[in-house]
Formats: C-alpha cells, sequence, structure tokens
C-alpha cells in the first residue's frame, strides 16, 4: 500500500484520472480544480504547493496536471 496520503492514478482511455485520498476512491479528476474540489471535500488544506508536495500527492503514470486521455 502507497503511504502517500493522495494518489493520482494515470489517465484512462477516455480522459481524466482516478484519485484516492487515503486508499479510498474520491473520484475522477478531469482538472487541478475537480482534484482540488475533492480534497476539500475531504477535509484537507489545500495550499499553492500541495499539488507538487511529494510528501502528499504521487501521480503515477503520465505527467503531472496531466489529464488528457492516454
Amino acid at each position: 500500500m502507497d503511504s502517500t496520503p493522495i494518489v493520482v492514478h494515470p489517465p484512462t482511455p477516455t480522459g481524466g484520472r482516478r484519485v484516492a485520498i487515503q486508499g479510498r476512491v474520491a473520484g475522477i479528476a478531469r482538472s487541478d480544480a475537480d482534484l482540488v474540489e475533492f480534497l476539500c471535500q475531504a477535509g484537507v488544506t489545500v495550499h499553492s504547493a500541495l499539488l507538487d508536495d511529494e510528501a502528499w500527492v504521487k501521480w503515477r503514470g503520465g505527467r503531472a496536471h496531466h489529464y488528457a486521455a492516454r
């Protein structure tokens, strides 16, 4: 199991990325705004550098902040 609290999985064939917060699927993000919304709904305080903080967010497969279909 990954110890990073937030995991953004690879882009899906139809676009968007599955997001897991502490092992629970939060939904499919199609943009950073979607990702931030999921984090806020989970009670995470989002600051400007959070999405690029490797201690908090692991981007799996594809580039960070890239949500287009693979």
